[in-house]
């Protein structure tokens, strides 16, 4: 049976710690993996638009290799969950409470 690389068993004590809440931590790594995702996927629709072409012929499909080439790069990369909680538990995840009554 192959072990999936992205699976880590992590030490909820360890990812509550700042918080104090494990959820509250989950929320805040969640908040930061959507943020990575966003700029990933804007990165890289901006490096396949370079390739957009007007014409649909099927050649033109098979002969692109330098954008199958970006895909496959950007299918490698982490996880955006993964590279939020490894920033999570480095401490570069910059995170505040809003102030009381200033909603």
């Amino acid at each position: 049976m192959a072990v999936n690389p992205s699976i880590i068993t992590r030490d909820l004590d360890k990812v509550s710690e700042e918080t104090g809440n494990i959820y509250e931590s989950i929320h805040l790594v969640g908040q930061r993996a959507k943020q990575i995702s966003n700029n990933l996927k804007e990165e890289l629709n901006g490096k396949l638009s370079e390739f957009a072409s007007t014409v649909d012929n099927l050649e033109e499909v098979f002969e692109n290799k330098e954008q199958i080439e970006i895909s496959k790069f950007y299918e490698r990369m982490p996880k955006p969950s993964t590279l939020a909680m490894e920033e999570y538990l480095d401490g570069k995840l910059y995170h505040r409470y809003p102030e009381e009554g200033t909603e």
